[in-house]
């Protein structure tokens, strides 16, 4: 059982018998005494696709899907299809580019670590590894005299997504980015 003050976003939770990811949380907290904090949740239904808001109390229950997890690598892209390889058997599993809304820009040939959500030998949706190595495909030339917690500059990497990174870092190098936020972490 999860309470709903615990939700955050990827965590499966079961609403009338069918499982549904939660995509995001906001706190509210009301200013006047004696009230309690609401937590207004959107829930995205694994088999359909729908969208559904909620707003909560923070000791509502919600009971956790029964569900798989299973350890996959990206392997490649078969058209609008992401196709990923289980680790222990070899199985393969294909997701389309509406079912990893926000986590494309993340997905490299060979990227590991990823864990998969499945019910009946069917692939619901996929969880990143926290943060992934990436290369600096475009960026403007360093500046030797940038300090690490001084400017950034925009540097395109090689999935394709733009992120803000310091001014010191230069085309080619490897770089880790946190794959919730979107954000530079450090060099790799």
């Amino acid at each position: 059982m999860a309470k709903a003050s615990e939700l955050k976003k990827g965590t499966v939770v079961d609403i009338n018998g069918i499982p549904h990811v939660v995509k995001h949380v906001e706190v509210r907290s009301p200013s006047s005494r004696g009230s309690t904090t609401l937590y207004k949740v959107r829930f995205t239904n694994l088999k359909t696709g729908q969208k559904l808001d909620e707003t909560l109390k923070g000791d509502d229950f919600f009971k956790e899907a029964e569900l798989v997890r299973v350890k996959v690598q990206f392997s490649y892209l078969d058209g609008e299809n992401y196709v990923f390889m289980n680790m222990d058997d070899y199985s393969q599993y294909s997701l389309n580019q509406a079912d990893l809304e926000g986590k494309i820009e993340f997905l490299s040939e060979g990227l590991e670590g990823i864990v998969a959500l499945l019910i009946d030998d069917t692939i619901l949706g996929v969880e990143l590894p926290s943060s992934v190595a990436l290369e600096i495909l475009d960026t403007a030339p360093g500046v030797k005299s940038a300090s690490v917690t001084s400017r950034t500059k925009t540097a395109r990497l090689s999935t394709g997504v733009e992120i803000q990174v310091p001014e010191y870092l230069e085309t080619g190098e490897m770089i880790k980015v946190n794959t919730e936020t979107g954000k530079y972490m450090s060099r790799a």
